[in-house]
């Protein structure tokens, strides 16, 4: 509902800051702009991982592939080959985002869709092969450990706990709300009315669909003590990097399929990648056309990009998956920021109740309010949650002074540039009572 009234750029923090003022929307805005910079390099390594892993599955000796696929506080992992591979992925990635934006958005498009594809297949797969296929392909591993009957068999956990499976939510969130909110943060370049109405509640549904498809269609086939003990093991995880996609391409027993699902696994977590590009620049260019940022942010290049925002990521980007690669287990905490994304839509859930309240009526208002409200209850509880289980979602020292620096960081930022546009007669303040043009 919002979407369609605020077509703009950095779309959901528009609203909020409209709606909640300053200096709360610089001090949530630059704390979410900064952890999705921060997760730049976990989904970087994210594809590096996968190629690795796919690799793997092709020839389960290789050092090469090894040393990709390992995160790089294990033993074999080659965390130079890791940072040239994911630097040059990243950095390609950044450059066609800035020369050709409206080709960029096309290929996000048609690597989505072949995503989209490819966990239909690989649930077609599943299904097809049943139980009988991952029994036969884990027995095939060669490793009396990791059969399928003694992996299910070291299970003994509980059939189901309601508590432990709402404990996974954030996990889903994190990695299903970037395909939700991507369409509001670009807004104004969405082309037709049509799309600006139902372009985020078609991702929410798409991704609804795939991800509880995906889920049910794992338990189902491979039998729930097996996918949780598979899970939970190290030898299981990394030595043969047991999933929901290397499953399917075992199960397929079809060498084309299993090229097919392994390439498709690639392709989604490249797509990620560009989104997240295409979220950081939207959001950086946002805020610092609202000049709480330094305004040559917002410089948008004759290829109709924003031309620093995306060098400005390439930078932090490229810092950070070095340092990652090289410091895993310490910047692994970097997870825990999953927080920071559940907050910042807590805050855009209220504005929504606020707007409603303050700008709709009949109906229109009813619906908004409603939802806001409902949308406030879920992110609180996700983000308690969140906070209060720190050993689950790697909430650390570290993790809580990133939060309350990057808030400080946001309000500092936004009182500065305003007494220095103030010195030159000129009140910042005034574009939080406004929405900004198209």
């Amino acid at each position: 509902m919002m979407l369609p009234r605020m077509p703009r750029t950095g779309g959901d923090y528009v609203w909020m800051s409209r709606q909640l003022g300053m200096p709360l929307g610089s001090a949530i805005g630059f704390m979410l702009t900064a952890q999705i910079i921060s997760f730049i390099s976990i989904f970087v390594l994210s594809v590096v991982y996968t190629i690795g892993s796919v690799g793997l599955f092709f020839q389960p000796t290789s050092a090469t592939f090894l040393g990709l696929a390992l995160p790089g506080n294990q033993v074999g992992a080659t965390p130079l080959a890791q940072l040239i591979v994911g630097g040059v992925i990243f950095t390609v990635l950044i450059i066609l985002n800035t020369v050709a934006p409206k080709a960029s958005y096309k290929i996000i498009s048609v690597l989505v869709l072949v995503g989209i594809a490819s966990v239909v297949l690989a649930i077609g797969v599943l299904l097809s092969a049943g139980n009988t296929g991952v029994i036969n392909y884990m027995n095939s591993l060669g490793n009396s450990n990791m059969t399928y009957n003694a992996l299910a068999s070291s299970y003994s956990g509980p059939t189901f706990d309601l508590g432990n499976t709402m404990m996974l939510m954030p996990f889903f969130f994190l990695f299903i709300f970037p395909f939700m909110n991507a369409a509001a943060i670009s807004g104004s370049e969405l082309k037709g009315k049509s799309a600006a109405k139902w372009s985020s509640l078609a991702g929410e549904l798409i991704a609804l669909v795939l991800t509880a498809g995906s889920f049910a269609t794992l338990y189902y086939v491979s039998g729930q003590a097996f996918i949780n003990a598979a899970f939970s093991n190290p030898t299981a995880v990394f030595t043969y990097g047991i999933n929901f996609w290397t499953l399917a391409m075992g199960a397929a027993n079809n060498l084309a399929i299993a090229w097919i699902l392994g390439i498709c696994w690639i392709i989604w977590n490249l797509a990620v990648v560009m989104v997240t590009i295409v979220v950081v620049a939207r959001y950086v260019f946002a805020e610092a056309f609202d000049r709480w940022l330094p305004s040559k942010l917002a410089y948008a290049s004759h290829w109709g990009s924003p031309l620093y925002a995306n060098l400005l990521n390439l930078i932090v980007g490229l810092a950070l998956v070095a340092a990652t690669v090289f410091l895993y287990g310490p910047l692994s905490s970097l997870t825990g920021l999953v927080i920071a994304p559940m907050l910042f839509f807590l805050f855009v859930a209220i504005s929504a109740v606020l707007y409603g309240h303050r700008h709709e009526k009949g109906r229109n208002k009813a619906v908004l309010m409603i939802a806001g409200t409902l949308m406030t209850i879920v992110f609180a509880y996700i983000s308690a949650l969140t906070a209060s289980l720190s050993s689950i979602y790697g909430q650390s020292t570290f993790t809580h002074t990133f939060l309350i620096v990057t808030c400080v960081i946001g309000i500092a930022l936004y009182y500065a540039y305003k007494a220095y546009y103030k010195a030159r007669g000129l009140d910042i303040s005034l574009v939080y009572k406004e929405i900004p043009p198209l």
